[in-house]
C-alpha cells in the first residue's frame, strides 16, 4: 500500500510562514512529483510570500502599465508563472495556499475551493460569493463587487499546483498600481478593510484566518486534517521564516529632481 493510498482520507496541511515566490514553486513541483509517485496524501501549503506580482498563462500585454522597473524599484518583483488565471499581486499579511491534490474536475475543484474560502470568511462575520456565472476572469471570491481572493490552477498529470490568495491584513496599493486579473476597474478588499479594523485588533489575525481555511478546506473535500512538519513533506525552510509576523516594506521612490527628468 503507497502512502497516498494509506492516507487517502486525510488532508496533510503544513504551515510555513514567509517564503520567496521561487522557493514555493520549487517546493510545489517537488511535493507534486511525490504525490504523483504515491509517496505523498493530497497536501495543502499554507503561507505568505514578499511582495511580487505573478502572471498566469492569460496574462496579456499592459497588465503592468507603469513597466516593470517601475514595479521592481518598488520592492516587487515580476514573475511569470505556469498557472491559470491572469496578472495578480502576493505580499506579506496575504494568506496563501496551495492545494497539492488529486483533481478529475478543474470546474468543481475551483468551486470546491471557492466555497471553503467563503465557509471561512461566514465564520467572521464577511457574506462573500463566488461568480461563476460571470466568466473566467471572475473566479476567485468577492465581498459585494470588491474582490478579496483571488485562484488560479494548474493541472498536471492529474494532481494540481497553485491555489489561491486570501487578502487580510496586506497592502492593498499594489493592485492599484496594475490591472489585477484582467479587470481594469476592478476593487479590492481585505478582511481588515472589511471589518474597519486591523485584522489582529478584530481577533481575526493571519494566523486564525489559516486554521480557518484550512478546517474548511478540509471539510470541503470531506478529509481529515492531519498537520505535516515540513521535513515530512521533504521540503527544506532555509528560506522560510517560520511563521512569522514582520512585514516586508514597498518601497518608496523619491521623485526625481526637475533637471535629471529626461526630456
Amino acid at each position: 500500500m503507497t502512502v497516498t493510498e494509506r492516507f487517502a482520507n486525510e488532508l496533510w496541511v503544513c504551515h510555513l510562514g514567509m517564503v520567496p515566490y521561487r522557493d514555493a514553486l520549487a517546493m510545489q513541483n517537488a511535493i507534486r512529483a511525490r504525490r504523483q509517485a504515491g509517496e505523498l496524501p493530497d497536501t495543502l501549503l499554507l503561507l505568505e510570500h514578499p511582495p511580487v506580482y505573478t502572471r498566469g498563462r492569460r496574462s496579456a500585454a499592459g497588465e503592468l502599465p507603469l513597466g516593470e522597473d517601475f514595479y521592481r524599484a518598488k520592492g516587487i518583483e515580476v514573475i511569470d508563472s505556469d498557472r491559470g488565471g491572469r496578472l495578480t499581486y502576493h505580499g506579506p499579511g496575504q494568506l496563501v495556499g496551495y492545494p497539492i491534490m488529486a483533481v478529475d474536475d478543474v470546474g468543481r475543484f475551483l468551486r470546491t475551493m471557492e466555497a471553503a474560502i467563503v465557509a471561512a470568511l461566514s465564520e467572521v462575520g464577511i457574506v462573500a460569493r463566488a461568480r461563476p456565472q460571470d466568466g473566467p476572469d471572475y473566479t476567485g471570491v468577492w465581498v459585494g463587487e470588491r474582490k478579496i481572493a483571488s485562484i488560479g490552477l494548474h493541472v498536471s498529470r492529474g494532481i494540481s499546483t497553485h491555489g489561491f490568495a486570501l487578502n487580510v491584513d496586506n497592502d492593498l496599493e499594489p493592485f492599484s498600481w496594475v490591472i489585477a486579473c484582467g479587470l481594469p476597474s476592478v476593487s479590492t478588499t481585505s478582511l481588515a478593510l472589511e471589518t474597519g479594523a486591523t485584522a489582529g485588533a478584530t481577533g481575526n489575525s493571519l494566523p486564525c484566518l489559516r486554521k480557518r481555511i484550512a478546517h474548511n478546506f478540509c471539510r470541503a473535500h470531506g478529509r481529515r486534517q492531519r498537520l505535516a512538519w515540513p521535513a515530512r513533506l521533504g521540503i527544506h525552510t532555509t528560506h522560510a521564516t517560520g511563521l512569522a509576523t514582520e512585514r516586508a516594506p514597498i518601497k518608496t521612490i523619491q521623485p526625481a529632481p526637475a533637471e535629471a527628468v529626461p526630456v
